[in-house]
């Protein structure tokens, strides 16, 4: 079973309706080599669907991310969205601010020692950003102080 289905069964057991334009924003995702834009995918869901309204795909952007679904990452250009990572145990990312390469850090930086008096954290993310060893030729005669 590919992810597209999935994710569909998960969004049904959660008792979300299953329409045609999430099962398309849903194949989008899983078809994308890297993140997306909301612009991005409102652009690809008017072509689908002309007339849906940026509230709407948007809205449904932020119900898959609530459903960790897809991620979002502020990149320096803005928020970017993509499929959410397999793997099932808590970890943090490290991406390549060339090529959008994404890699899991499997362990966390974050300890409670770091919670400062009585906080309680419930949620956090972490991402490291720089240049994968693809791209770091390329970006060394680009970038001021890279190595």
């Amino acid at each position: 079973m590919g992810s597209t289905e999935r994710i569909m069964q998960r969004m049904s057991r959660n008792g979300l309706r299953i329409t045609e334009q999430r099962k398309t924003m849903v194949k989008l995702f899983d078809g994308a080599p890297g993140y997306l834009t909301p612009k991005e995918v409102y652009e690809h869901m008017q072509r689908v669907y002309p007339g849906l309204s940026f509230d709407t795909v948007y809205r449904n952007l932020r119900l898959l991310l609530d459903m960790d679904v897809v991620e979002q990452v502020v990149f320096e250009d803005g928020v970017k969205f993509k499929l959410s990572c397999e793997e099932q145990h808590h970890h943090h990312h490290m991406i390549c601010l060339q090529c959008e390469k994404t890699l899991p850090i499997r362990f966390c930086p974050m300890t409670e020692t770091d919670v400062p008096g009585d906080f309680e954290v419930v949620k956090h993310k972490f991402e490291v950003f720089g240049y994968c060893g693809d791209c770091r030729e390329a970006a060394s005669g680009s970038v001021p102080g890279a190595r």
